[in-house]
Parts: structure tokens; C-alpha cells; sequence
């Protein structure tokens, strides 16, 4: 069996943390997004993967090659245009020939035993197809999943209702003649090719596919900032177990919790961590910091002198100033966050953040929830950014200014203040 991963989407929504790669690539915990999925593939007994890329896919080449790496064979094929995922399988389809296949969403984060547990599930249930599925309460944002006795009779793609429901969860073990149908497969009201609608005709037409439902709390669709979030925690509670410190830590530093430090980190004295924490190789912290759980450092990141971060994911080569305070945010990478930034993660009315995605505020499910800062982007000392501001990749924001609302990419925002000077009157 093959595996299949459709990677060659721009993901919009994800603004402003896609500007200058995939999304497919962005770091959350401890690796590269795809990296997880490979992984999962590779304990499931997959030794082929065939990567559909498009957007930015030579980013993603790049970052996984040959595959080598992670024990497995990677091939790729260029989806041509976002034409939706039924396109994206009929670039595939020279690669995969007539096998069964394990299809996965290259935008998914998920406990790496699902992979094992739905191939399992696939052959006891003697269907010639399986469907991942998970229950959600507002499915109107997902294809909702209509199934008899275990077995799918449609999925009915994004529907405009809200509220709770099973919904497709973006994984399949499906037959290799599943592939007769694409050609039937017709335009999509968004103008795509969807492989939902693929799947309906082989219903139809009597092909049998089981729904395989799965736990709450095993699986995260990152399509939006708050999910880098959601998915970090998720995997970081798998993946940090115990302590490994294998950097320099200084005398003085305290750990409560699991941790993991990777070779050439260094923790300087006065630190206080609480894990699960993973703080990467050229990464420095401190001294005085307060590292709070569910927190990730990419490499190369600098801490200054007593900052305290709080569940946050914070990229490559970004310098966190000293006396800052990073809560509930996502930092993207190179950036410069001057002295005494404060992400605020709580309104004072004590109800869910939202965020503006693609024009529409939409309720982010989180009480507490900071700010999401694009690549190259710097503060100035004293800047303080409200609950679920995003700022556009290199924006520069002046110092003391109160971020309120978001920010377009490559702005430059400057505080305008009127200065009087007086003369001291002499004693």
C-alpha cells in the first residue's frame, strides 16, 4: 500500500503565518507539519509516499527530498493549478496504479496510532474503502458525513447548517479503482473538482465504505493560526515525555514537568520551566525566564533576560527582547520583538477571542488567546498587541504603540505623539 498526501493547497485562512511557506512546512511540534504525517505513514507500514505539491512546492521538496530521512520512498507530482482535491488525486494517479492507498490531508496534525488503528479498522471491516471521520460541534465548516448501519450513503460537503455533527476527517484507505471515477467527478459549486463528490459516484455505484470515527482530542485541522496552537499541544503531549536535556543548562535553572532540550540549546540560570516545554538546538534562554507548558521553540531562537511564554509556538531565528511577555501566540520566524512586547490573551468580558479570517471575525472556541505575528516582523520596546491581532509578515511597529486591530503585511506603524518642551524656571 501506498501512501498519498495532498499538500499542494495555499491555505488562506492560515494568514499571516503562510506568507513565505506552505503551510505544510510550518514548525509545530518539533518538526515540520508533513514531517508528522510521514511519520505516522512510516509506522503504519508505508514504505512509498507520492506528495502532491503546487503552491510553493518546491519549498516542500526541499524540506523533505527523498524521503530518506524519515524511512520512507517519497515521490512527488505537480498538481498543475489548485483545481481541489479530486484534481489533486488525478495528478496522482500515474504514481499510484492499481492499488489500495492511504489518502491524508497534508494540513493535519494527528496522534500518530490513528494511521495504524485505520488500516487496521479498513481490513476487519471487509469494505472495499474507509472513511476517518470525527465529531465536531459545528460541522458546517467541514463535508458532514451522512452514513446507515457504519457505512457511508454521502458526504455532503460543507454544508451551510450549523451544528454538531460527524464530519470527514481527511483520511482514507480507498481501492485503486476508485480512480475509474475521477473523470466522472464534475465541477464543484466553488469551481473544483472535489474528491468527496469522487467518492458519492463510487457510493452510488456501489462501492462500500466504512467510517471509521475518531477520538476527540486525536486530531487538528490547521487551516487557521489558532490551530498551530491546538496542534502543538496535541503533539507535544505525545511527543515530550520525561525529560531529555541534552543542551546546556546552567546552574540554578529549575524544571517541574516533562522537557526537552535539544543539543547546542543553552538555558541560563534563574529560568524557570514548566513543561511540556521543547526548546531547540541554537536556541538561548535567559537568564530569569519563565517558560510555561505547551511551549515550543524553533531553532535559533533567542530569550531575553525575564520574559515569560506561555503556550506559544515561536519560529526560527526570532529574538524575544528582554521583560516581554509572549502568551497564547504564534511568532513567526526572524522576527524582532522589542523589550517589554506584551501579547495580551484575555478580553475583559471573559468570552472567546476572535479573530478576523478572510474579512469575517469567526469565534475561535479559546477564552485566552494572544496574538500571531507573519515572518520578519518587529516591535518596538512597550508594544502591547490585543487578543487575536494578526501583523502581516515584515511589519515594523513603533515603540509604545497599542496594537487593537490587524495589521496588513510589510506596514510600517509609527505612534504619533506631540512632544512639549518647556524651560525649567530656575531656583
Amino acid at each position: 500500500m501506498k501512501g498519498v498526501i495532498l499538500a499542494a493547497g495555499k491555505g488562506e485562512r492560515l494568514e499571516p503565518m503562510n506568507a513565505s511557506r506552505p503551510k505544510h512546512i510550518l514548525p509545530i511540534g518539533g518538526s515540520p507539519l508533513i514531517f508528522h504525517t510521514i511519520r505516522a505513514m512510516q509506522k503504519a507500514g508505508i514504505t512509498e509516499v507520492i506528495i502532491v505539491v503546487h503552491h510553493m512546492g518546491d519549498m516542500i521538496a526541499s524540506c523533505v527530498g527523498d524521503g530518506s530521512a524519515l524511512s520512507v520512498k517519497v515521490n512527488y507530482a505537480d498538481q498543475g493549478r489548485l483545481g481541489g482535491t479530486g484534481d489533486a488525486l488525478r495528478a496522482a494517479a500515474p504514481l499510484i496504479g492499481s492499488d489500495d492507498f492511504l489518502l491524508i490531508y497534508g494540513d493535519l496534525a494527528f496522534k500518530p496510532y490513528l494511521l495504524v488503528d485505520l488500516i487496521s479498522f479498513w481490513e476487519r471491516s471487509g469494505g472495499q474503502g474507509a472513511i476517518g471521520a470525527i465529531r465536531l460541534s459545528d460541522a458546517s465548516e467541514y463535508g458532514a458525513i451522512e452514513s446507515i448501519g457504519g457505512q457511508l450513503v454521502r458526504i455532503m460537503e460543507k454544508p451551510c447548517f450549523p451544528g454538531p455533527g460527524l464530519v470527514n476527517a481527511g483520511m482514507y484507505v480507498l481501492p485503486g479503482r476508485i480512480l475509474k471515477y475521477l473523470e466522472a467527478t464534475p465541477l464543484s459549486e466553488r469551481g473544483e473538482y472535489e474528491l468527496t463528490s469522487t467518492i458519492n459516484i463510487a457510493a452510488e455505484n456501489g462501492m462500500v465504505f466504512s467510517i471509521y470515527e475518531l477520538r476527540q482530542g486525536s486530531w487538528v485541522d490547521v487551516g487557521r493560526p489558532w490551530n498551530i496552537l491546538e496542534a502543538n499541544q496535541m503533539l507535544l503531549s505525545d511527543l515530550v515525555r520525561g525529560r531529555s536535556i541534552r543542551g546546556d543548562v546552567e546552574e540554578g535553572v529549575q524544571i517541574r514537568g516533562d522537557a526537552l532540550i535539544e543539543e547546542g540549546a543553552s538555558v541560563l540560570s534563574g529560568t524557570y520551566i514548566e513543561g511540556p516545554v521543547w526548546i531547540s538546538r541554537g536556541c538561548r534562554v535567559g537568564p530569569s525566564c519563565y517558560l510555561r507548558p505547551y511551549t515550543y521553540l524553533a531553532s535559533g531562537v533567542r530569550v531575553g533576560n525575564g520574559c515569560e511564554i506561555k503556550g506559544s509556538v515561536v519560529m526560527e531565528g526570532t529574538h524575544i527582547g528582554h521583560l516581554s511577555y509572549i502568551g497564547d501566540s504564534v511568532v513567526g520566524k526572524d522576527c524582532n520583538i522589542g523589550a517589554g512586547t506584551i501579547t495580551a490573551n484575555l478580553r475583559f468580558d471573559g468570552k472567546n477571542v476572535r479573530v478576523s479570517i478572510r474579512g469575517r471575525l469567526m469565534d475561535t472556541g479559546h477564552r485566552k488567546l494572544g496574538a500571531f505575528l507573519g515572518d520578519g516582523v518587529k516591535t518596538g520596546i512597550n508594544v502591547s498587541l490585543y487578543p487575536g491581532v494578526k501583523v502581516g509578515h515584515s511589519s515594523w511597529i513603533g515603540p509604545h504603540v497599542s496594537v487593537q486591530r490587524d495589521i496588513p503585511p510589510e506596514t510600517v506603524v509609527i505612534p504619533k505623539v506631540e512632544v512639549e518642551f518647556e524651560t525649567r524656571p530656575r531656583r
